[in-house]
């Protein structure tokens, strides 16, 4: 277990080395203030990769580019991250074929396959009807999906997430979720609380135990 441990490691360093080039080619453009495009172009060729090759270049890249991201990732096949502004933390697992916004992942959470993290509900204005969606220009901002949280496949998440709260598959989360939720359904909607659960959990075994 413990060599095991430590092949790990050097092989994530070895990442980290073969891809420090891109990350210096994405800070040179970044003084010409073209570091997103360049971004996104870069982390849609990363997701064609398979395999574990993908994963440790996925993961050794982005803890290069993104702000206080973690090595210790794993990110599927044919996953993008749209936007730089992308903290994910340590133990983070992401599905293949996700698309990523801006967000903070906090450590140990799940994404399933198909998970979709828009950059907020206000990216596209629409009130102005005399003028084109596409001109109206919008708001990004920053999601945060909590620790220990499992967003099931298919969901789609535009609002904050609290730690250790479930969102059931294909769930659309349009408003902030409390912590230990459990949430499903379009729009999603409060199913019951896993912390409640388990202390009913615990009740009923107190109860079962009979004095000695």
């Amino acid at each position: 277990m413990v060599m095991k441990a430590a092949l790990k490691t050097a092989v994530k360093k070895v990442f980290l080395l073969l891809l420090l080039p891109l990350y210096l080619l994405l800070q040179l453009f970044t003084l010409f203030g073209q570091s997103d495009s360049l971004f996104q172009s870069l982390s849609q060729w990363l997701s064609l990769i398979p395999g574990k090759l993908g994963i440790y270049c996925r993961a050794a890249f982005y803890h290069w580019a993104c702000p206080q991201t973690s090595d210790d990732i794993c990110i599927g096949f044919l996953t993008v991250l749209s936007h730089r502004n992308t903290t994910l933390k340590r133990g983070v697992y992401i599905g293949p074929q996700s698309n990523i916004g801006m967000c903070t992942i906090e450590e140990d959470t799940l994404l399933g396959s198909g998970v979709h993290i828009l950059s907020g509900n206000k990216q596209h204005l629409f009130d102005d009807t005399q003028q084109p969606i596409q001109q109206q220009g919008g708001t990004y901002t920053k999601i945060l999906i909590g620790r220990d949280c499992w967003l099931g496949n298919g969901a789609l998440v535009m609002a904050d997430i609290d730690q250790q709260a479930i969102i059931a598959a294909g769930s659309v989360v349009i408003r902030p979720v409390e912590a230990g939720a459990v949430y499903g359904g379009n729009p999603a909607r409060f199913i019951q609380s896993r912390f409640s659960k388990q202390s009913n959990h615990n009740q009923s075994s107190r109860q079962t135990v009979e004095p000695t």
